[in-house]
């Protein structure tokens, strides 16, 4: 109904069961396609661009709060960037990294490879617009999210940057694709290049097409947000 003729046939292959998908095959892709994005996110240097973020952040809120500054990784998928954080990053005061995902295999396959890797991340199932329980205790709370705000309308996008006003969290983050023509020019390419899954390169693409302009998030951020001083 929307035009997207590629999307649906690339749904009319995938493995059902009496005319519903295949909710374990669909698990299985979903780790595939988030272990691609994993690799994106390594080429990209997300870990190095948080840990350059945050630490500034992190030194402000500790100086104020002389406790261990909990960093909140929203739709944080496979848990990366804090799994480098843990691993690699300096930040220059005691922190404690939770993730949150609303996928529970996601979650769960990110608590998994911490574990394996022994690093001090804390994964949770939980729904970015109804994170009451990982947001209290706020004032010592960092809310950070790579690669999420395009998956949400912006009246979403208002009520995520809404419940850092409502919790009092002392500071976020958020990392997005700036959309554009060469955006998603450059999308199609790299994806095509380094995504092996159809579903990676397909939702690439439109991650890059639905996109919000940063305007719009600031002008958003500003409005339900006002406690902050955002900058874009």
């Amino acid at each position: 109904e929307r035009g997207q003729h590629r999307a649906a046939k690339l749904v009319e292959r995938l493995p059902s069961r009496a005319g519903y998908l295949d909710s374990d095959e669909m698990d299985r892709l979903g780790l595939r396609v988030h272990r691609e994005l994993q690799r994106l996110t390594e080429e990209l240097q997300l870990g190095r661009r948080a840990e350059a973020a945050l630490r500034p952040m992190v030194r402000q809120v500790y100086t104020a709060t002389a406790a261990p500054v909990r960093i909140v990784d929203v739709g944080c998928g496979l848990g990366f960037v804090l799994r480098w954080l843990a691993a690699y990053g300096d930040l220059g005061a005691p922190v404690e990294l939770v993730g949150v995902d609303l996928n529970p295999v996601l979650a769960g396959e990110a608590g998994r490879l911490a574990t394996g890797e022994s690093l001090p991340c804390q994964f949770l199932v939980g729904d970015a617009l109804a994170a009451d329980g990982v947001l209290s205790d706020g004032r010592r709370t960092l809310v950070i999210s790579t690669g999420m705000l395009h998956h949400l309308t912006l009246d979403d996008v208002a009520v995520f940057f809404a419940a850092h006003q409502r919790h009092g969290v002392a500071g976020f983050a958020h990392w997005d694709i700036m959309p554009s023509p060469v955006a998603t020019i450059g999308a199609w390419i790299f994806h095509r290049a380094r995504m092996r899954e159809p579903v990676s390169r397909h939702d690439g693409v439109m991650s890059a097409r639905r996109a919000h302009p940063i305007e719009e998030l600031a002008a958003t951020a500003r409005e339900v947000a006002p406690g902050y001083a955002v900058a874009a």
